[in-house]
């Protein structure tokens, strides 16, 4: 699926998309809120039963002349504690592939954060050690995030060692902040509280804005509720609050908000409803 903003090209490559239990993602959830937003929920994000969609999927940006991936899902690896992601054999590379991409001539990677489920394409497996996927790239990470999982916090970063560890070893890594810009079209925007470092990405270009928001929003209800937290959330109260701040600064504005983990197109507009919001598709 392919999308233009401005002259950006943005393309999503996906590795998985399932259905999730809503207690499953938000233990503090209610169904009844489900409910009273069905309308515009469903087909998109929640399914007949209730259960939220979720996606697994990178984007790949065309700017300037440089083509730039962000996140790279979980990737065909052991991810220790999530056995039913583990050693997964996935058609990404061949997907990534027919959408018209060289691994080769990839020229930025860039990981909102680094839990395992978006890092996992930074290296593959081959004769026996983990290689960079993407040799001729710069990876981006922030250093604030790299110290946290670098000095053991453990948690999601579970792929630490075999996909975050081996680029910076290669000497294919940029430490950098939310002021560092990857073109005169893309940059970033501070978004912590689901991990310390976390950072969305901020796409603007002939008069057309976007934000990829990587995980500071899993799902769209939680632009209505903000408070609702799920396991990996490293400081709820934080990302509740970064939730709140994202959802009143971008709704009923012309921005885009491309989703990393939503369902459907995984693009759209936060709009307000009533005393709520909602999110509306978009779809090129």
């Amino acid at each position: 699926m392919r999308f233009e903003v401005g002259n950006i090209r943005v393309t999503r490559v996906r590795e998985s998309a399932s259905t999730v239990p809503l207690l499953g993602m938000f233990p503090l959830a209610d169904a009844a809120l489900i409910e009273l937003h069905r309308d515009w929920l469903m087909p998109e994000y929640v399914d007949d039963v209730g259960d939220l969609t979720l996606s697994i999927h990178a984007l790949v940006l065309e700017s300037m002349g440089k083509t730039i991936v962000i996140d790279t899902c979980v990737g065909e690896r052991p991810v220790p504690g999530y056995e039913a992601l583990s050693n997964r054999e996935t058609t990404f590379l061949a997907d990534f592939a027919a959408a018209g991409f060289d691994v080769n001539a990839v020229d930025v990677v860039m990981c909102t954060h680094l839990h395992f489920d978006h890092v996992g394409w930074n290296t593959q497996f081959v004769d026996g050690t983990w290689v960079p996927t993407f040799p001729n790239a710069r990876y981006l990470f922030n250093r604030t995030e790299y110290d946290y999982w670098d000095g053991g916090a453990g948690g999601f970063a579970v792929t630490f060692d075999t996909a975050v560890r081996p680029v910076v070893e290669a000497g294919l890594v940029d430490f950098v902040d939310e002021s560092y810009r990857i073109t005169d079209e893309i940059g970033f925007e501070l978004t912590p509280g689901h991990s310390p470092g976390h950072m969305s990405v901020r796409l603007s270009s002939g008069g057309d804005e976007a934000v990829i928001t990587g995980d500071m929003v899993h799902h769209p209800i939680q632009f209505v509720a903000p408070h609702w937290q799920m396991s990996a959330d490293d400081d709820p109260p934080r990302a509740a609050s970064t939730r709140t701040a994202f959802r009143d600064r971008y709704a009923d504005t012309a921005v885009r908000v491309f989703g990393t983990h939503f369902g459907g197109s995984s693009c759209g507009h936060l709009r307000t409803n009533g005393d709520s919001f909602r999110f509306d598709p978009f779809t090129p």
